[in-house]
């Protein structure tokens, strides 16, 4: 019996002496009562899973535990009591972490890496007030034209701060377990001019992450298909299942537009009127489109070239997101388009509307 209360005594000691003292993880929650509960859950694939429970109590919920090892979790904050949802990201590490649970201004303090990311996230929450408040407007009927046109604008104009909010947060925090879990989310949205100088400076316990894979990955792919660069080549199917090559079109003296979309994608179905008049615009002045369909069904991609009235090339091997063109080029969303100059130089990536206009008018001089 001895022996055994030494033994407790002493793994406290050194629990102390490591500094290891465990987390406590206390807070509030915006309009809750005594006797509400809320969960800690992890994220499973698409799924949020529970992991511990806890309380409310004089106002206050409360978890403690001790975390085995020095990197930081993240975990989610879920609340719900009739039609009073909430949830909110934090990060699970040793020390005293404080929480407010609110619909506009939730935080997370206490420990480096949550107030690492409280200050990201007290400026996404602003923002996001903001564009609430803007689409809140645009519900007026009396608005004219041009006061919807003035929103649309500062909709977009905040949308971009968000993204500035965004990359700055990730290139300020890419050591640490908030800029990997913010760039993990948000690595689609960008370039491989912000993207290539962080990926040295991941930590190592990331190495075996598998999205940290993919997304190293994707940067030596769009290293190699970005502009100055020469096309990669791919085959795929004719929608009359001919197999055929990029280089079948690219490369051929001609200024060629590849563009990846989908029968499936709104966007690119809003988008396609425009490649249509380009195509009937340049055709005959040395410009070719090859269309790369992300399409699963072989009919819904051939119904979406009668109804969009396309009329250049197209391939595709109907495998969706897996589509082995689409990941050459580091394509995570559509449309998305690749300017080839005629000898197999690309000239842009990403282009849309008037802007792919005026660099295709520009490309043909």
């Amino acid at each position: 019996m001895k022996k055994f209360t030494y033994l407790l005594a002493t793994a406290a000691l050194l629990a102390a002496c490591s500094g290891n003292q465990g987390y406590t993880v206390k807070g509030s929650v915006e309009g809750a009562a005594d006797g509400d509960t809320v969960y800690m859950q992890a994220r499973e694939g698409r799924q949020l899973v529970k992991l511990d429970s806890a309380v409310i109590t004089n106002g206050e919920f409360q978890f403690k535990g001790t975390k085995a090892d020095s990197l930081a979790d993240v975990r989610y904050l879920t609340y719900k009591s009739g039609e009073n949802s909430l949830a909110m990201d934090f990060f699970l590490e040793n020390g005293n972490i404080q929480i407010h649970l609110s619909t506009n201004d939730d935080a997370a303090t206490g420990t480096p890496t949550n107030d690492a990311y409280q200050v990201i996230r007290a400026q996404v929450n602003e923002l996001t007030k903001q564009m609430s408040a803007i689409y809140k407007s645009l519900s007026d009927s009396t608005l004219t034209d041009e006061q919807r046109e003035e929103a649309s604008k500062n909709i977009e104009a905040t949308e971009e701060k968000m993204m500035g909010v965004m990359k700055e947060g990730i290139t300020n925090n890419i050591t640490n377990a908030a800029g990997i879990y913010l760039l993990k989310q948000n690595f689609y949205y960008m370039d491989v001019e912000d993207l290539d100088p962080l990926m040295a400076q991941i930590p190592a316990a990331y190495a075996n992450d598998e999205t940290i894979i993919r997304i190293k990955d994707n940067v030596e792919k769009m290293k190699a298909t970005a502009v100055g660069q020469k096309f990669t080549d791919f085959e795929m199917q004719t929608p009359d299942g001919k197999a055929v090559k990029l280089s079948d079109y690219v490369g051929k003296g001609k200024v060629t537009l590849i563009d990846f979309w989908a029968s499936w994608c709104g966007p690119c179905r809003r988008e396609m009127p425009n490649l249509v008049e380009a195509y009937k615009k340049y055709k005959n002045k040395g410009f070719e489109i090859v269309g790369v369909s992300l399409d699963r069904d072989a009919e819904a991609w051939k119904n979406g070239i009668k109804q969009l009235k396309i009329t250049w090339p197209q391939m595709s091997d109907l495998k969706y997101w897996d589509c082995e063109g689409a990941k050459l080029y580091a394509v995570s969303s559509i449309p998305h388009t690749v300017l080839v100059d005629g000898e197999g130089t690309i000239l842009a990536r990403g282009l849309h509307g008037e802007e792919l206009q005026e660099k295709i008018a520009e490309a043909l001089k």
